[in-house]
C-alpha cells in the first residue's frame, strides 16, 4: 500500500482481516472495579465470550477514549518512517474518540509538513465502522492514492446501514439511550427494539418488535428494502454480543430473502459490548441511505 491506515478498535474487524491488510489499531479502553484493559492488543486472544458472561452476571463496565500518548507515539512513527497516514475513526456522535484523534493528528500534518495526514470521521460504529475501513484497505491494496481513499469514504459513508437489535432494555438504560420506565417494560413486554445509526452518528431507535425472531426479520425487511443492487453480490458484516444461534437465524434469513453468502462474522469488541449489553445482534451492509 502506498500509505498506512490507522483506525480504532471501535471497527470491531476480526484479527485475520486486521493482520491481511495491515491495519494499525488505536484501543479504547474498559474498566471494571479500578482495573483497565485495552479492547486491542495485537497477537492477543481476549475471552470474550466470558466478558458477555460477566455481564450477564451483573458486572459493569465502564469505557474510555483510546490512550493519547500511545496513540500519539503509533501515528508519529508512521510518519518519522515516511510513511503517509489516513486515520478512519469511530462515529463522533457516539464517541470523543475521532475528535480527539484528529486534533493529533493536526499537530502532527504541522510537525511533518512533507507527509500526508488525512483523517475521516465514519459516523459509523462496530462492524459498521469495519466495514468502510475494509472496502478502505482493499482500495490501498489494489493501489488507490491515500487522496482516492478518504474521498471514497466521505462519499460513500452515508450509504452504510446499521440496524441492529438488543435482548435486554437495562444495558441501554444505563448508556442513556432509553429511559428507565422503557427499559423496565419493555423487559416486562419482551419488546425488542430495532435501532440504527442516523447520518449524524447517532443512535436512534426505530421499531419496537415484540420478540425476538421478529426483531431480526425487521432488520431483514430493512436491508430488502434499502440495500444496494445487486445485493447477493455484497458482503454482509454481522457484530453479535454472543449469540451465535440468533447470528446463524439471521444470515439464513438475508440467505433465504435476498441470495446473499458472503458474510463477515465477529463478537463485540467489549467497549461497544459495555454499552449493548449480551444478545446485541447488528447487520451492516451499503445501501441507497442509512
Amino acid at each position: 500500500m502506498q500509505f498506512e491506515i490507522v483506525t480504532d478498535s471501535s471497527c470491531n474487524l476480526p484479527d485475520e482481516l486486521i493482520d491481511e491488510y495491515g491495519l494499525h489499531i488505536l484501543p479504547l479502553t474498559f474498566m471494571s472495579e479500578g482495573e483497565q484493559f485495552k479492547s486491542y492488543v495485537k497477537g492477543e486472544k481476549s475471552d470474550l465470550k466470558r466478558f458477555f458472561d460477566m455481564m450477564r452476571n451483573g458486572k459493569v463496565f465502564t469505557t474510555s477514549l483510546p490512550n493519547q500518548e500511545e496513540s500519539l507515539e503509533l501515528i508519529e512513527s508512521l510518519l518519522a518512517a515516511g510513511k503517509d497516514v489516513l486515520y478512519i475513526g469511530f462515529s463522533s456522535g457516539l464517541s470523543g474518540t475521532y475528535q480527539a484523534i484528529a486534533n493529533l493528528m493536526n499537530i502532527l500534518k504541522e510537525k511533518y509538513p512533507d507527509r500526508k495526514v488525512f483523517h475521516t470521521d465514519t459516523l459509523a460504529a462496530a462492524m459498521g465502522q469495519g466495514l468502510i475501513v475494509h472496502k478502505a484497505a482493499k482500495m490501498a491494496q489494489a493501489g488507490a492514492t491515500i487522496e482516492e481513499t478518504w474521498q471514497w469514504v466521505e462519499d460513500n459513508k452515508l450509504n452504510l446501514a446499521h440496524w441492529f437489535t438488543v435482548d435486554d432494555l437495562i444495558y441501554l438504560f444505563r448508556g442513556g439511550r432509553v429511559s428507565r420506565t422503557s427499559a423496565w417494560a419493555g423487559s416486562l413486554l419482551k419488546i425488542k427494539p430495532v435501532l440504527h445509526v442516523d447520518d449524524e452518528g447517532h443512535l436512534i431507535p426505530m421499531d419496537k418488535v415484540r420478540g425476538r425472531k421478529k426483531s431480526i426479520i425487521d432488520m431483514v425487511d430493512h436491508m430488502e428494502a434499502s440495500a444496494l443492487q445487486p445485493v447477493a453480490d455484497q458482503e454482509i458484516f454481522i457484530s453479535h454480543g454472543d449469540c451465535e444461534d440468533d447470528v446463524e437465524f439471521l444470515k439464513s434469513e438475508i440467505t433465504k430473502r435476498l441470495g446473499c453468502t458472503n458474510f463477515t462474522v465477529n463478537i463485540l469488541d467489549p467497549v461497544i459490548g459495555a454499552h449493548a449489553g449480551p444478545g446485541t445482534l447488528a447487520l451492516f451492509f451499503m445501501a441507497d441511505k442509512r
